[in-house]
């Protein structure tokens, strides 16, 4: 329960008091500043509590924004103030500081939750002021502001806004015109009814889960179903968002599974194309394999590129001017919304492509897509870096180096490769992934010299940690370093050519994967990377790189994939043992996607 402490003196007619109630707070009246401290005080520490002027005119929506959000220790509208637990400290301080002030006055001519807030900024509070747009949110000084404010609260329909406002404000051309137009009032009624969004997220997940499922029975009905079922769980990822803005329901797990269900949905999907088509007699495994590789490593760009500018100053390009002056033309911005294949477009097109064609024909599709969407997204950031003159921070060189994953052998190696940095972090990472993915191509399966790529590309590897990623392109050290031991691996076990070496690295990657977009979650939420004994006890991406080099080398073919399948299982428990630890922890960050990358 949360108490909100009600100061000054009844207006009569007020709905605040049953406003406040219906937000599900315990309301308390207080007469003057001193009695506000009074009941600050009797306050349970673990709660949340709130200081809201007798006097306050506005839309219940503005008050729940104001007051009920999870996400911030301490927000205020005009007239309220909601603090959270970590933040009591400051709120007695403040407090303190305006009973002494007061003297004695009456509550009736002061506004107190304002001046708490103006106390609160003095002291380098951080005070979240939400966006209210058209709602109201006043405290008028005599009846004639009341009556205005009473007729301006009139005029906005407060269940309207809140509608709009648990849609996204930026999303793409297909969620924004043909689910969510309809999506929004099925999370109403999930809110209504008491569903939470974490609920609908799994329920998400289940139905993409049995969607693989249909697509992996390798029959016509089956692919139908699949897709059908593909794009009502999307219905369902949007709808989970949507319920947690409609009625700010934010939580740390929620933020996790929110991260990692979309992937997990979208990657078992591809498993189903793959094992449908087997029944079929066609082996598409490389295929979805590959889709996998490139949407992660798309990914990858996406968030080395935003933490590397994350806070970079002087950051501005005539690339990013152009880009912004296409943004301010309707027709450009969903037309580059829809190029870069968003998940809404993405599903879209395999659900429907899966329900007309094959399997081959929807990865090969997707493959192309994604290629095409890479190849834009990509090329536009290195533009902008190159003609931008940005100052990256420690924090973005220090975020880039844990995103490049480096293990024990790396750190051992950095001590010998401080001239190479010089070179330049993202060229030499590009070759070294090139020498190290081209071996494992052109020479045959058993053979030693892709283990002489891969021991150029260990040597090369610490490149990354020789020095601060603060270059215009060393945000591509990751992406690169992630492309080649993916690609390595898709490589060997096709070159394999036994059953099940496919499937065995799919699920390695998968593993791994899972590891990499665990990372960034935690670096978004400021909560560092993952412990080092985790990165050195799975290796680092040379150290996996070198190991499957060489069991390729050293295995047959049959022993090769129950080598795969063995390391993979291996990654997968380590990194969700350890992953779900830190998520359930309190010390867990909230990370909250606005846009999902690519």
């Amino acid at each position: 329960m949360s108490t909100a402490i009600l100061t000054g003196q009844p207006v009569p007619g007020s709905s605040i008091e049953g406003d406040l109630r219906s937000l599900g707070f315990d309301v308390r009246l207080a007469s003057d500043a001193g009695d506000t401290g009074t009941l600050l005080a009797a306050v349970p520490a673990d709660q949340r509590v709130a200081v809201v002027d007798a006097r306050f005119v506005g839309h219940v929506h503005a008050l729940r924004l104001g007051l009920t959000d999870p996400r911030f220790a301490v927000a205020a509208v005009p007239g309220a103030v909601s603090v959270q637990p970590a933040a009591r400290r400051a709120l007695t301080l403040a407090m303190a500081r305006e009973s002494s002030a007061a003297g004695g006055v009456a509550i009736a001519t002061e506004n107190v939750a304002d001046r708490i807030v103006t106390a609160l900024d003095a002291d380098g509070v951080d005070v979240h002021r939400p966006e209210l747009g058209t709602l109201v949110a006043a405290v008028p000084a005599d009846p004639q502001q009341r009556n205005e404010a009473r007729q301006a609260v009139s005029a906005v329909d407060d269940e309207a806004v809140r509608l709009r406002s648990a849609v996204k404000a930026r999303d793409g051309f297909f969620t924004t015109h043909f689910i969510s137009p309809y999506s929004r009032y099925i999370a109403r009624w999930c809110a209504r009814r008491g569903l939470t969004p974490n609920q609908v997220t799994t329920a998400s997940l289940l139905t993409a889960l049995i969607a693989a499922g249909c697509a992996a029975t390798g029959t016509r009905a089956g692919f139908v179903a699949a897709g059908l079922l593909l794009l009502f769980s999307f219905v369902l990822d949007c709808v989970d968002g949507q319920i947690a803005r409609y009625s700010l329901q934010y939580s740390t797990l929620g933020a996790w599974l929110d991260a990692t269900f979309d992937r997990a949905k979208e990657y078992a999907y591809y498993a189903g194309l793959a094992l449908g088509a087997a029944r079929g007699g066609d082996d598409v495994w490389a295929l979805a394999l590959g889709a996998m590789v490139l949407q992660t490593c798309r990914h990858v760009v996406d968030f080395s590129f935003n933490e590397a500018n994350h806070d970079a100053t002087a950051n501005t390009s005539p690339t990013a001017a152009l880009s912004d002056k296409l943004d301010s033309v309707g027709w450009t911005v969903w037309v580059r919304r829809m190029i870069v294949l968003p998940i809404g477009e993405r599903w879209a097109m395999i659900a429907v492509l899966t329900a007309l064609t094959t399997p081959r024909i929807t990865l090969y599709a997707l493959l192309i897509g994604c290629a095409f969407a890479a190849t834009y997204t990509t090329a536009g950031r290195v533009l902008r870096s190159l003609t931008r003159k940005a100052q990256r921070t420690d924090r973005a060189a220090k975020a880039l180096a844990d995103l490049t994953d480096s293990g024990p052998l790396a750190e051992l190696l950095t001590r010998f490769t401080r001239g190479v940095a010089s070179l330049g972090p993202a060229y030499v990472a590009f070759v070294a992934g090139a020498l190290v993915v081209l071996g494992a191509a052109l020479a045959p399966y058993g053979s030693w010299w892709p283990a002489l790529g891969a021991v150029i590309y260990v040597l090369l590897s610490p490149v990354a940690l020789a020095r601060p990623l603060k270059g215009p392109l060393d945000w591509l050290v990751p992406p690169i370093y992630r492309a080649a031991e993916y690609g390595t691996v898709l490589v060997l076990a096709a070159k394999a050519e036994v059953n099940g070496a496919l499937p065995a690295a799919f699920g390695l990657v998968a593993a791994v994967a899972y590891h990499h977009y665990d990372t960034v979650y935690r670096i978004r939420g400021n909560a560092g990377a993952p412990p080092h004994w985790l990165v050195r006890a799975i290796g680092g991406h040379e150290g996996r790189t070198l190991l499957v080099v060489v069991l390729a080398a050293l295995l047959t073919a049959a022993q090769f994939k129950v080598a795969l399948t063995a390391l993979a299982v291996a990654v997968a428990l380590l990194v969700l043992v350890e992953s779900i630890r830190f998520w359930v922890s309190s010390g867990a960050p909230a990370v909250h996607d606005e846009g999902e990358p690519a």
